[in-house]
């Protein structure tokens, strides 16, 4: 029987363990997509206790508790950081199997030095002794909880109105050696068919930066504001520059599928004019704007040479009581059954065809489209570019042990695996990075297991060079870092 959680967690042969502990464990980690606030890094925050550094914004942990019939006093409400703690410590013994109970105890081992189990038993002593390490240790400040990992980027997600104030004043503190770089995040520009589309390309119009780096959202622009289409697409280059100028190598668009819509410019400024007024959208127009944009915008990352990252097929907000209550991101979304992908490869295509298709990730929600996007991704290549297309590391409800070896063994299986850029946290939680150990233990076991089988040779130079590519190489390649 091995033992709870140890050192050699997940790897089950000589050469998996081998092949982490001397090569995986041992790489920088660059985490190309998350939700970190990048003025808490600058701040270097320090977090009071285990509550607000684990559970504040964590929907996967509150997804548990609600599960599990905890009152939502003790996950959202006002009930005290503590007794919100005790809840979660509560029900996490029930989450056998699920990724949230691994993840907590690899976050305890590794910053709080704790590896006892965490139940209704021992948290009342976990939550003292890390309490206390929490007001005393400024390793476990923000800045410090990024450094103990070895993290080399971070790439956070940013609105197109963000003048980026955090991220200069990141960049000039030379006393924090960590890239802290801005990700393009254009899906409120995309949201033709939402209520508070004409206020959001009011505010839009009004984007700006001072010289000092200072947010002028809402102050008076030299800019006209945005009347047109033609408005429009000139501010959204203008702010995709001054991304650019700030370190900027990615976008990010968070939709629910890609719908084949080509339409003419004269049809989409009289769609965009409709909406600017807040006058109603029908689906197809809406789908016609959609994909008119993104399109736009995908030739525009091709020019600045961003990478496109395509996040699809999450169905969202489907509580409508609690959404209401508690607006978005606060647990109630699921897999959606759209794939989109005869959408998307023609998308793909008609980027392909004029020369503009820029380096392209695809993440999916569904596992089943596992096979559909290493597929499509194989047709889209690029004389020396390792992998142009390829899919994303498994996504939100696919980041579990078997959800990743899924991942993997399609893109082994239907692609060149050592292309493949590895893991990211999508977190807001700055105790995250431990999901890139989770990751690399599953990738290690995996390859291992490919060595003790026979299916690949014992050659530890070579298999330990692709196991440091998947971890860390690939990423830095591929986005330029």
């Amino acid at each position: 029987m091995s033992k709870f959680m140890d050192e050699d967690f997940l790897l089950t042969g000589k050469t998996a363990k081998k092949l982490y502990h001397n090569c995986a464990s041992k790489m920088p980690i660059i985490d190309y997509h998350c939700h970190i606030d990048p003025a808490e890094i600058y701040q270097n925050k320090r977090f009071a206790d285990l509550s607000e550094i684990w559970l504040s914004g964590d929907h996967y942990k509150w997804r548990l508790m609600r599960a599990s019939g905890i009152e939502e006093e003790l996950i959202t409400g006002n009930a005290s950081n503590r007794e919100k703690f005790e809840a979660f410590a509560s029900i996490l013994p029930r989450a056998i199997g699920n990724p949230v109970y691994h993840w907590a105890h690899l976050e305890l081992k590794r910053f709080f030095d704790i590896d006892i189990p965490l139940n209704s038993r021992s948290a009342g002593d976990i939550w003292e002794a890390v309490s206390q390490r929490l007001s005393k240790d400024n390793s476990l400040r923000a800045r410090g909880i990024i450094k103990s990992m070895n993290v080399k980027t971070i790439v956070t997600t940013d609105d197109p109105t963000d003048s980026l104030r955090w991220h200069k004043k990141i960049a000039s503190d030379d006393s924090f050696d960590v890239n802290v770089l801005p990700c393009w995040r254009p899906d409120m520009v995309m949201g033709i068919d939402c209520d508070n589309f004409p206020e959001y390309i009011q505010k839009l119009s009004a984007a700006d930066s001072n010289n000092d780096g200072t947010s002028a959202v809402g102050a008076k622009s030299n800019r006209n504001s945005i009347k047109s289409l033609d408005d429009l697409k000139s501010v959204l280059r203008e702010r995709m520059n001054h991304f650019a100028e700030n370190g900027c190598k990615a976008s990010d668009h968070g939709i629910f599928e890609i719908v084949y819509a080509p339409a003419f410019d004269e049809e989409i400024s009289a769609i965009f004019k409709n909406g600017l007024e807040g006058k109603t959208v029908s689906a197809d127009d809406a789908n016609k704007f959609k994909y008119y944009m993104l399109s736009f915008l995908a030739r525009e990352y091709s020019r600045l040479n961003w990478v496109m990252q395509l996040h699809y097929g999450v169905l969202r907000n489907v509580n409508t009581a609690l959404h209401s209550k508690l607006k978005a991101n606060a647990g109630f979304d699921c897999i959606g059954s759209a794939s989109g992908l005869a959408g998307l490869a023609k998308f793909l295509d008609s980027l392909n065809i004029t020369g503009e298709l820029p380096k392209t990730l695809i993440f999916s929600i569904n596992p089943n489209d596992n096979e559909a996007i290493n597929t499509l991704a194989a047709c889209f290549t690029e004389e020396k570019v390792k992998g142009k297309v390829q899919q994303g590391s498994a996504w939100w409800f696919n980041d579990t042990y078997q959800g990743m070896k899924r991942q993997l063994i399609s893109f082994a299986e239907n692609g060149v695996l050592g292309n493949f850029i590895g893991m990211l946290t999508d977190s807001r939680s700055f105790t995250s990075y431990t999901r890139h150990e989770y990751f690399r233990r599953i990738l290690c076991d995996l390859l291992g297991g490919f060595i003790d089988t026979g299916r690949y040779p014992d050659d530890m130079e070579h298999i330990g060079g692709i196991v440091r590519d998947i971890c860390y190489n690939n990423a830095r390649d591929f986005f330029g870092f």
